[in-house]
């Protein structure tokens, strides 16, 4: 299917119309990736509640908050549904600990991004495939670069499409819709953090700040991106 006969038969469709249409497109080929943040937990509630054959997946870097736990546990009870998990190459973290320690990408850009890319990024790239469509929480409002992207995207790299059901929602309208829901979701929204990754690179933001501000907060290079979501 071309990339503008998705987008014409998506458009104007509701989020539920919108991954029901997916899943019929495209059985067994639609994947679902949540870091257990609102935006996922509301995603993840639209899949579940809908039993709809879309693949839900996890990845899981070793540097996760406790409280990231506590939810991922709270879906799996609340929901009874599977969520399958992506753990980093053990060899390779093993070596990049050894040769820099713990905490190597406070020390640069490229040994941040190197972290991200054995934790997160080649994780990824297995569970994406085979793959046709691939889902995901992102909204327009989250960052300047994250503005510029569309709800539909076709990534030729790895030969799939991205589709972000609520990029038009708001922060506000992801809160209500979780709350109205009663969907669990991270406690750590409520203390501050927006964006929550892995727990040595996050921290809350101060009013008025950009959303992806916790977010590597160290780094002045204006990248606030792990590499998952950039060509």
């Amino acid at each position: 299917m071309k990339f503008k006969e998705l987008k014409d038969q998506l458009k104007g469709k509701s989020v539920d119309e919108s991954l029901k249409e997916l899943v019929s497109l495209f059985p067994g080929k639609v994947i679902f990736t949540s870091s257990f943040g609102i935006e996922d937990q509301a995603i993840t509630h639209k899949i579940f509640s809908n039993n709809l054959d879309i693949k839900v997946v996890t990845l899981d870097t070793g540097r996760l908050f406790p409280e990231t736990y506590e939810v991922y546990s709270q879906t799996i009870l609340k929901f009874r549904k599977t969520i399958h998990t992506y753990f980093p190459d053990y060899l390779s973290v093993e070596k990049l600990v050894t040769e820099k320690g713990p905490f190597s990408f406070f020390d640069s850009v490229e040994n941040r991004k190197e972290c991200c890319k054995i934790r997160k990024v080649i994780p990824l790239t297995r569970a994406l495939a085979g793959m046709k469509v691939w889902i995901s929480g992102i909204r327009a409002d989250q960052s300047g670069n994250r503005s510029q992207m569309e709800w539909l995207e076709c990534d030729e790299d790895k030969g799939l499409f991205k589709f972000y059901p609520i990029f038009s929602w708001s922060y506000q309208d992801v809160r209500k819709y979780v709350k109205e829901n009663n969907i669990p979701y991270n406690s750590l929204h409520d203390k501050g953090f927006v964006s929550i990754g892995c727990e040595p690179c996050t921290r809350a933001i101060e009013p008025g700040e950009d959303f992806r501000a916790g977010r590597w907060w160290w780094e002045n290079d204006g990248s606030k991106e792990c590499g998952c979501h950039v060509k």
